[in-house]
């Protein structure tokens, strides 16, 4: 019996808890993200349109194209690349989402590195 009781426990609050998915409401508009590397506090703040990216990182703007595959994921492929490896498409994919922000996680196409962020829409 007691078996049972924590099972039915555990069910239950297990399912109270969902994480938000709101993912449509950024698909476009203005974003900031903002990382930590080598004790810097890097900013990048994007526009993105249903099919184009822009971004500004450290005063440097850059274009890309943007191919959704579903309301949570799209890939992001540089438009003018000036090397081979920076012709190669992001993955990117919404985890969760608040009111103003999302988490995402993405890689380069073709590696297995993954990395996180979060940005908050403008």
């Amino acid at each position: 019996m007691r078996f049972l009781v924590v099972i039915l426990l555990l069910i239950f609050t297990s399912s109270c808890y969902q994480v938000e998915r709101d993912c449509s409401k950024f698909k476009t508009g203005t974003f900031l993200w903002e990382q930590e590397s080598g004790g810097k506090l890097l900013k990048t703040t994007f526009t993105r349109t249903k099919e184009f990216q822009i971004e500004n990182y450290e005063g440097v703007i850059d274009s890309s194209r943007v191919e959704w595959i579903n309301d949570c994921e799209w890939r992001v492929i540089p438009m003018n690349p000036k090397t081979n490896a920076d012709s190669r498409a992001y993955l990117f994919r919404i985890l969760n989402t608040t009111e103003d922000s999302y988490t995402f996680e993405f890689k380069q196409s073709g590696r297995e590195q993954t990395y996180q962020g979060t940005a908050i829409k403008k």
